[in-house]
């Protein structure tokens, strides 16, 4: 398969409060000299505040793949694009890109806002790279799409921020590019848009064009990327398939993982009544990062009680990407409505398939008696986490619909119908 995309060693440096080239008054210009002629102690102190946003980064991607590009603000994702597309030009390395190339960078660039929709939707697409005959012929599909129809001859400095980012965004996404590099587009407009923005971005990765796709939409990349590249500080940490890479920069992030083990009894969670000893999350018999939403999820906790003389049970509490309560679930077997005899139990609770729905989640976990309250007696906050994935194969609680469902919980409950 042909290569669409390669990075070799690419790397770009920034200075921090260089001197940049510029036109001015004669004024200006005799600062400048004059700040040159401080001398090496102030060169010096311009090299100590040289940044690399990008360092020795080298990926290639093939014609057809769709793959994503994460990581935390100022991480290198847009100097990556900006280099990709020639806005600025690269400190070390190279890019070589095969192929016409179609970006989404910052929608509404070259809109003018004393024109009207109309007229700006001719002057972006041709600014974008489209003929005018193919502008008229996407014309009506385009308008349809942003959804301004009794406003397209209406100067667009009237519009609202919403309706100005639509027509924008349905401009550059009526482009047919072999391939696109898009940057954040899935931000803009309200969630009806939002959706209708993600089923175009799913049907341009369909229709077997390459796509680098830069966002912190994490189930968005997890869903549209088969796979991600995960940069940090200009470099790549992680490169894979988007569900794994996804979880793994969430957890990265909480300080958590999907196992969590306590070697060493004495030390571990604890009173003189039960220890902690592991807790893991698993699925088909595996521990993992990535769940699918499909099957059911194991959260394994393992503790040993120290002294008999109370019924003891396990609990675990959930919480999403937000920090919101999912649910807390007690273990309400009868074993455990007497005394528990002193050893080593491994409970695992388990979750519905279809139930949770997509993103973040973590997990605290407890071993605790009755009270007038739960009284704790070993547990951990925060002791793992692990990301809900939906593949999007139909077959979900979500069915083919593309968007994101909203609300904690998901479940996939039978429906009947009768025609009456």
């Amino acid at each position: 398969m042909a290569t669409a995309i390669a990075a070799h060693d690419l790397s770009k440096r920034y200075r921090i409060g260089e001197l940049q080239a510029s036109y001015g008054t004669l004024r200006e210009s005799l600062v400048r000299g004059a700040k040159r002629l401080v001398g090496d102690g102030l060169r010096h102190h311009h090299d100590e505040q040289e940044i690399w946003a990008l360092r020795g980064v080298s990926f290639e991607v093939p014609e057809g793949q769709v793959i994503g590009v994460i990581g935390r603000n100022g991480a290198g994702k847009s100097t990556l694009l900006k280099l990709l597309t020639r806005i600025t030009t690269p400190t070390g390395g190279r890019a070589e890109i095969r192929g016409r190339v179609g970006s989404l960078l910052e929608v509404g660039t070259g809109f003018h806002p004393e024109l009207t929709g109309r007229e700006n939707v001719f002057l972006n697409g041709s600014v974008l790279g489209m003929k005018r005959r193919e502008i008229q012929r996407k014309f009506p599909e385009i308008v349809e799409f942003a959804g301004v129809e009794k406003f397209i001859d209406t100067p667009v400095k009237r519009y609202s921020s919403g309706m100005y980012v639509r027509l924008a965004f349905a401009v550059a996404a009526h482009l047919e590019p072999e391939i696109l590099l898009v940057d954040e587009v899935l931000a803009v407009g309200d969630a009806e848009f939002q959706r209708r923005c993600l089923g175009r971005m799913q049907a341009f990765g369909a229709s077997g064009r390459t796509v680098l796709f830069v966002s912190h939409n994490m189930q968005a990349v997890a869903r549209l990327c088969e796979r991600t590249i995960l940069l940090d500080e200009g470099q790549i940490v992680r490169d894979g398939r988007s569900p794994e890479v996804v979880a793994h920069y969430l957890q990265s992030g909480h300080g958590s993982g999907s196992y969590r083990e306590w070697p060493d009894v004495e030390t571990a969670p604890g009173n003189h009544v039960a220890k902690m000893r592991w807790v893991r999350v698993v699925q088909d018999g595996e521990t993992t990062e990535t769940v699918d939403v499909r099957r059911p999820i194991g959260i394994e906790v393992a503790f040993r009680v120290v002294s008999p003389g109370q019924p003891l049970f396990p609990k675990i509490k959930l919480f999403n990407g937000e920090g919101d309560t999912l649910f807390n679930a007690l273990d309400t077997d009868l074993r455990w409505h007497d005394s528990v005899p002193p050893g080593d139990y491994v409970s695992t609770a388990w979750i519905p398939a279809n139930l949770l729905n997509e993103g973040f989640v973590t997990v605290d976990v407890g071993v605790v008696s009755l009270g007038q309250k739960l009284l704790p007696h070993t547990g951990y906050y925060s002791a793992v986490s692990f990301h809900v994935y939906d593949p999007g194969e139909g077959d979900s609680a979500r069915g083919l619909f593309g968007g994101q469902l909203r609300g904690a919980i998901r479940p996939l409950i039978d429906w009947t119908t009768e025609e009456r």
